[in-house]
């Protein structure tokens, strides 16, 4: 908690990149700036205890908090030899949000503040330049009646967009001074007539009022929703900034842009960003212009061009981390308005760390801690078929090119609302966000969107930006399509586009095509990323298995780095279309012996499947889950079923098609349970049909004992799910174990095998010592066990309230997708302190899809289990979390007691 003592207002000048927690990241970056001596106009921060403490007591600025600015103030006035509010030398300033850690565009910042009728005039003497002057006030007008005064932007840019069609103008730097002075009016007149007051023309009350709507933007529902998605902390609070204003729109020798000091979507190392002449900030980020290549720089003003490269590089050897200024130039002389650590796609992200290894600005582990492991399966994000591609061009297919602002494939039906693509998203639509541009209110739409398409905008705009940090496809500043919001249309080569229209966007290339277009995956990993999991595989303690059940699985885990097979589901061995009907002939069986008539066709099926896995993992363990699912997810849908049979009957009720359709019938209802999760699957089921686990054990004996006779290794363990009690375990195990040597027998072969079970219902983790005495090694399948545990079904929960849960603060996480550590992980130490105590060796491994999200990887190395196992394109994931994981010593011993388990991540 900050303590009081602390000062509510710090120049640049008395801060530094250690005080985040207090002045926010950027504030913390400015002050670190000044002390490196770059061109940073002055100002000072109040800190982020202040807005904490206005959001949950006052509300309002008190008097003695504004004396303490208006004296942080005086200092900025001498400085520069401006007065702020003074019709003569006026200074003008602006106000900006700024967190610990960074949310562009989530919250607000207010430009120009200090501008009146009297201190217009006094702007116009010191630019000597009307027409600056006014589009200054305009503009300022226009920011403050929407971010402060909380009056709708569109009601402004409806003004502007009549007005300018009045007098026929197409660019807002047409517009006279005459045009600009009529314009400012028409906007007072809007805040009157929407708010019932007037315009505020006192400059002290400006700057409270601006300073109040920054503090209050942490609490709006687009920052709050962004927090949410990226896990941040609410309590964290923002800054407000308060700085001179340098300005951009001075004429032709003034400009504002954005400079990456690297690419942020492919890596590369150049000064990467976008720029505006005789332009202010908000231009550029906010997609109202499109902007031009940084690159154009050189051309046009050289000199600046190579002072921003020079503070670039400066930046970036300081920090030893990507860049993202914000710069001005005013009258040829260039400022730095702010850095933050540079948003980038995972692609560039890895480059990145990989090339400052190779750089000697980062060590390996360092480089390793810069990756956001859960973001490493984007990289093999699908991507468009190239020949479907060229076919689709061929047919006229091609709509547009825009800016490739953020890599992958998506294809969509046309939304123009942010409510609408959540509400679609919601119902399983795939949807494209299709906008003008889009602003931060946007950020629901685009996190329901399957990618963002926009008419205007750069690489740097808001459209741009977030995509790339949410890993969303985007197509940006697509200056062909015309986007008619209210008609909900999209227009492009003559040919109109209304919603629903499906559409499919390339990231990576900015192309814009109409109709649905296959993907493919990537089917390699770069350079870069090799030599990342290179350094990965050297620190982690952690195995990383996979979960493949057919041999395009396992080869695809080779492919990605898979040291076995953590998890191979049979059921899924039993979905081909040549086997599903046999699977149904051994449902509907009326006896034992016509189910093992059933298996025995199955039988060659299996040993075939089980020869090819253990075959292409060579020696490298392979885990076979025998059959789990209930069996009446091997039969059709009742209702279909109960359809045909009606028409069958009116057809004919004595023929033969119709007696089996009733048979089948009578099956489905017979198999039918309440809660199936809970019910006759699993060892269940293998108790009550023997010869089921049978057939499957023979199958996996007599492949692996032919592999054996071929010169090939084998290393195998036996799964056998939902057990709750060494009783049911001990009599599975024995009569399976009679089988399994009787096969070794038949084939005279010798093999090591292991018999486990998997750990997914919570009185399996509290008998541990009791099931370990029968088990060899214990996974840990926590999806189940996390239904088990919290009692929620996972097919019904999260669609109706655990998103209401997460929004709520009731749960931090969704405990699907990040591993419930206080509640699952407690039981999974118990198992793991109980199993080992009977059985020291006992092998301990964890095979739910948590085995591919970071943070659970992190914590099962930190509780000391021997492997995780997760799909194969999250191994990758795994790798470098169970990496990360050595990196920050989370490897403390972790013994089960009465206090609570700490949160991983907090």
């Amino acid at each position: 908690m900050i303590q009081t003592a602390l000062k509510s207002v710090y120049s640049f000048k008395s801060g530094h990149r250690g005080m985040k927690d207090l002045l926010g990241s950027k504030g913390a970056n400015l002050a670190e700036m000044v002390q490196l001596g770059l061109p940073i106009p002055p100002g000072f921060i109040l800190t982020t205890a202040v807005c904490n403490q206005y959001l949950s007591m006052e509300q309002r600025l008190s008097d003695r908090l504004m004396a303490e600015v208006y004296e942080a103030l005086h200092l900025v006035e001498h400085e520069l030899g401006q007065v702020y509010g003074d019709a003569e030398k006026p200074l003008l300033l602006s106000v900006r949000s700024g967190a610990k850690i960074s949310m562009p565009g989530m919250m607000e910042t207010v430009l120009n503040l200090g501008l009146n009728e009297e201190t217009l005039g006094g702007l116009i003497r010191q630019s000597g330049n009307e027409w600056f002057a006014y589009d200054t006030y305009r503009r300022f007008v226009q920011m403050f009646g929407s971010v402060v005064l909380g009056v709708r932007k569109e009601y402004f840019d409806d003004l502007l967009t009549h007005q300018k069609r009045h007098w026929g103008i197409a660019e807002d730097t047409g517009l006279s001074v005459t045009m600009m002075r009529e314009l400012v009016n028409a906007y007072k007149e809007v805040i009157l007539d929407r708010t019932g007051q007037t315009f505020p023309d006192s400059p002290q009350e400006q700057l409270r009022l601006a300073i109040e709507a920054v503090f209050r933007s942490w609490q709006t529902p687009r920052a709050i929703a962004y927090r949410n998605h990226q896990k941040i902390d609410h309590a964290l609070g923002t800054a407000a900034i308060v700085q001179a204003m340098v300005f951009g729109n001075l004429g032709a020798d003034s400009a504002t842009g954005v400079a990456f000091t690297r690419n942020p979507a492919n890596g590369d190392k150049e000064l990467y960003g976008e720029y505006l002449m005789n332009a202010q900030g908000e231009d550029v980020v906010a997609g109202l212009r499109t902007p031009e290549k940084l690159s154009a720089l050189a051309v046009e003003m050289p000199r600046i061009y190579q002072e921003l490269s020079e503070a670039a590089y400066r930046l970036e050897q300081h920090y030893r981390d990507v860049q993202d200024m914000e710069f001005t130039v005013e009258r040829g002389r260039l400022f730095v308005l702010q850095t933050r650590t540079g948003k980038q796609t995972v692609q560039a992200a890895v480059k990145i760390a990989v090339d400052m290894v190779e750089e000697g600005l980062l060590t390996r582990e360092e480089a390793l801690l810069r990756i956001d492991a859960n973001q490493l399966s984007q990289l093999f994000v699908p991507a468009f078929n190239s020949a479907e591609k060229a076919r689709a061009r061929c047919s006229g297919r091609l709509l547009a090119v825009g800016l490739n602002a953020s890599p992958g494939a998506a294809t969509g039906k046309l939304v123009f609302d942010p409510d609408e693509a959540q509400q679609w998203s919601e119902r399983g639509e795939s949807v494209i966000l299709c906008r003008v541009e889009t602003c931060p209110d946007d950020i629901h739409g685009i996190l329901a969107a399957r990618g963002i398409l926009t008419a205007r905008g750069g690489n740097t705009s808001h459209a741009s930006v977030v995509a790339r940090g949410l890993g969303k496809p985007c197509v940006a500043g697509c200056e062909a399509c015309q986007v008619d919001l209210r008609a909900e249309t999209l227009t492009v080569q003559g040919r109109t586009f209304s919603k629903g229209a499906v559409i499919s966007i390339d990231g990576i290339t900015g192309e814009v095509y109409e109709g649905a277009l296959d993907a493919e995956t990537p089917t390699s990993c770069n350079t870069a990323l090799d030599a990342l999991l290179s350094w990965a595989d050297e620190l982690r303690r952690l195995e990383v298995r996979a979960n493949a059940d057919t041999l395009s699985d396992a080869l695809k885990a080779l492919e990605m780095g898979a040291s076995g097979i953590g998890l191979c589901r049979t059921e899924h061995m039993f979905m081909g279309e040549e086997r599903l009907p046999v699977v149904r002939q051994l449902i509907l069986a009326q006896s034992s012996r016509e189910r093992r008539q059933a298996l025995a066709q199955l039988l060659p099926m299996q040993r075939a499947d089980f020869k090819s896995l253990l075959e292409i993992m060579s020696g490298k363990p392979v885990t076979i889950r025998l059959l789990d699912p209930p069996l009446h997810e091997f039969l059709p849908n009742r209702e279909e079923v109960h359809n045909e049979m009606l028409a069958l009957k009116q057809a004919d009720p004595y023929q033969v098609a119709y007696q089996e359709k009733r048979r089948l019938l009578g099956k489905i209802d017979e198999l039918r349970e309440v809660n199936p999760m809970m019910g006759f699957r699993g060892c269940r089921l293998g108790l009550v049909y023997p010869e089921i686990y049978e057939m499957q054990v023979r199958a996996i004996f007599e492949a692996a004992c032919q592999v054996l006779a071929q010169g090939g290794l084998v290393r195998l363990e036996i799964m056998i799910p939902l057990v709750g009690f060494a009783s049911e375990l001990k009599q599975i195990q024995q009569q399976l174990d009679a089988v399994a040597q009787r096969v070794m027998r038949e084939h005279q072969c010798g093999l090591d095998y292991w018999f486990g079970t998997m750990i997914e219902v919570p009185r399996a983790a509290l008998v541990a010592d009791e099931l370990a005495q029968y088990a060899r090694f214990f996974s840990f399948g926590t999806n189940d066990l996390t239904q088990l545990t919290l009692g929620f079904s996972r097919d019904d929960s999260e669609g109706r309230f655990l998103t209401r849960y997460l929004e709520k603060d009731i749960l931090e996480k969704n405990p699907f997708e990040t591993l419930d550590t206080e509640g699952v992980g407690r039981l999974m130490i118990l198992a793991r302190d109980q199993g080992k105590q009977a059985r020291p060796d006992l092998k301990l491994g964890l095979c739910g899809e948590h085995g591919g999200e970071a943070q659970s990887v992190q914590f099962a190395h930190q509780i000391r289990l021997d492997y995780v196992s997760c799909s194969a394109l999250r191994i990758p994931v795994a790798r470098v979390a169970a990496a990360q994981a050595v990196i920050l010593g989370v490897a403390k011993d972790t013994g089960f007691d009465s206090r609570p388990f700490p949160r991983l991540g907090t």
